[in-house]
């Protein structure tokens, strides 16, 4: 695929990714483990996944995916952030996603479109569900073929 889609995945999404099995939200991780999408990822971001995931997972299970989530990160496409929208959303940790897709150019990826109606408006950035970039994925290819 060669035009991939630009995108930021809040952590809901791949927390949610990572520890549940057969959700749309996996195969969102999935796409980005083969490459299918393009994740942007600022340093602070990478940092906010590494702390949710080790405080609500047990420790063997976080120990477990320290290296899955290694890999992601090693693929992604890191973003300095130069300028930050503060406040955005009524969530800080929601910033982080909304300053990451302002300064790499992508859209967000959220299971809680509601935190994001504010930077939707205001920023005019693309904020859509898992369900939603599956379509966009599909479309994508099939437009391809």
């Amino acid at each position: 695929m060669t035009n991939r889609i630009r995108v930021v995945i809040d952590t809901n999404v791949l927390f949610e990714g990572l520890t549940k099995q057969g959700g749309i939200e996996g195969l969102i991780v999935e796409a980005w483990l083969v490459g299918l999408i393009e994740v942007v990822v600022s340093d602070a971001l990478a940092y906010e996944y590494a702390d949710v995931l080790s405080r609500k997972l047990s420790p063997q299970r976080w120990s477990a995916l320290k290296l899955v989530l290694a890999k992601l990160l090693k693929t992604a496409q890191f973003t300095p952030i130069y300028y930050t929208w503060r406040p955005s959303s009524p969530d800080p940790g929601d910033d982080l996603v909304i300053d990451c897709g302002m300064n790499g150019n992508a859209m967000i990826i959220t299971s809680n479109i509601r935190d994001f109606t504010r930077a939707k408006q205001e920023l005019r950035i693309q904020v859509i569900t898992p369900s939603e970039l599956a379509i966009k994925l599909i479309n994508n290819d099939s437009e391809e073929e």
